[in-house]
Formats: C-alpha cells, sequence, structure tokens
C-alpha cells in the first residue's frame, strides 16, 4: 500500500473521545516497551508519528493516527511492565477493553510480541479475549534482526504454538522483515 498522508488525530481515554467518523481502525496491542510505535512508524515510513521511548510505559492514553484519508491506525496503551504506578496501569486496562469490546469500526489488531521472549501470560490473556469475543487479530514477533535464522525460526515456531491463529509474523524494524505481510493484512480489512 503506498502511503500518501500520515497525521496524528487525537489522543483518548474514552468512547466519547474517539473520532466519531466511520472509517476502520486497525489497533495495534502488545506488552509495554514490546515495540508498538516502533511498528507504526516502521510501517508508515515515518519517524516519530507515533511516540517511542525505551521507557516501558510511554504511551498512557489511545492515540488516533489517520492514514491516507482513509483509515486508522490506533496505538494502544501496553499492557504488562512499565514504570507507572499500578492505579494508572489498571486505568489503561479498562481503558483498552472497553475500545476493544465495543468499537465497531475496528477492523483488525495486530498483537504484539517480542521475537526474543516466548508469549507471556499476558500475551495468552489478550489472545484469549481476542477470541472469546471474535475480534479479528493477527500475530506480529518485533526485533526479528536481534536473532540469527536460527534462533528466530525457533522463536516464531514456539509463538506459532503458544498463540495459535495461523501464522505468527516475523517482522523488524530495522530490515522492515515482514512489512509486506502485515500490509496484504491489513489491505484485506480497509478496502
Amino acid at each position: 500500500m503506498k502511503i500518501v498522508s500520515t497525521e496524528f488525530v487525537k489522543s483518548a481515554t474514552a468512547p466519547e473521545h474517539y473520532p466519531r467518523d466511520k472509517r476502520p481502525e486497525i489497533a495495534f496491542m502488545g506488552r509495554s516497551n514490546v515495540g508498538k510505535s516502533s511498528l507504526i512508524n516502521s510501517l508508515l515510513g515515518v519517524k516519530g508519528l507515533a511516540r517511542t521511548s525505551s521507557t516501558p510505559g510511554r504511551t498512557q492514553l489511545i492515540n488516533f493516527f489517520l492514514i491516507n484519508q482513509a483509515f486508522y491506525f490506533v496505538d494502544l496503551p501496553g499492557y504488562g511492565y512499565a514504570r507507572v504506578p499500578t492505579a494508572i496501569k489498571e486505568t489503561w486496562g479498562q481503558m483498552i477493553e472497553t475500545y476493544l469490546a465495543n468499537r465497531q469500526n475496528l477492523v483488525l489488531s495486530i498483537a504484539i510480541t517480542d521475537s526474543r521472549h516466548n508469549p507471556t501470560p499476558l500475551d495468552l490473556m489478550m489472545r484469549d479475549w481476542l477470541e472469546a469475543n471474535q475480534q479479528p487479530f493477527i500475530v506480529v514477533a518485533t526485533k526479528a534482526d536481534k536473532l540469527s535464522s536460527n534462533q528466530l525460526r525457533a522463536s516464531l515456531k514456539c509463538a506459532e504454538a503458544v498463540m495459535g491463529e495461523g501464522k505468527v509474523i516475523a517482522y523488524s524494524a530495522v530490515t522492515r522483515k515482514g512489512v509486506e505481510q502485515i500490509w496484504r493484512e491489513i489491505s484485506r480489512r480497509v478496502r
């Protein structure tokens, strides 16, 4: 897909703050510091659209980015470890669940894992929730450039066994490995 325009539209904490148009939305979710914002920036070929940080928990709101004036990328707060108070993390969970459970514009969720680590119990809980609520999703294993070919193959095999849902897509923001596969999945749902 050719990207001709990208723009940050708004941050939201509740449904009344979400964009009101009916454009399709692709949600990006995963543990804190797994590379959600880097994945968004890399897919779009834009630096700094979604804020990145080495500090877990940088994304604290639901961020909407309008792509090609046709659909949204939605960057959700990370779950799991983050250097923020427990009360804030609990708010994130409620915010994420409200968005995922009620957003009719949501056409695809991208569940992101780190290829260097096995999926965590929180990743499995997210997968179970998506499946139970019949939400379409794909699994993307980021940071694939940090592993050798053999290590990556073993990591993907483990992730596929644990996460199910067909093939896990290996992705690298550095080499752009997997970009075409992810865009194919997105394009099927936004046209």
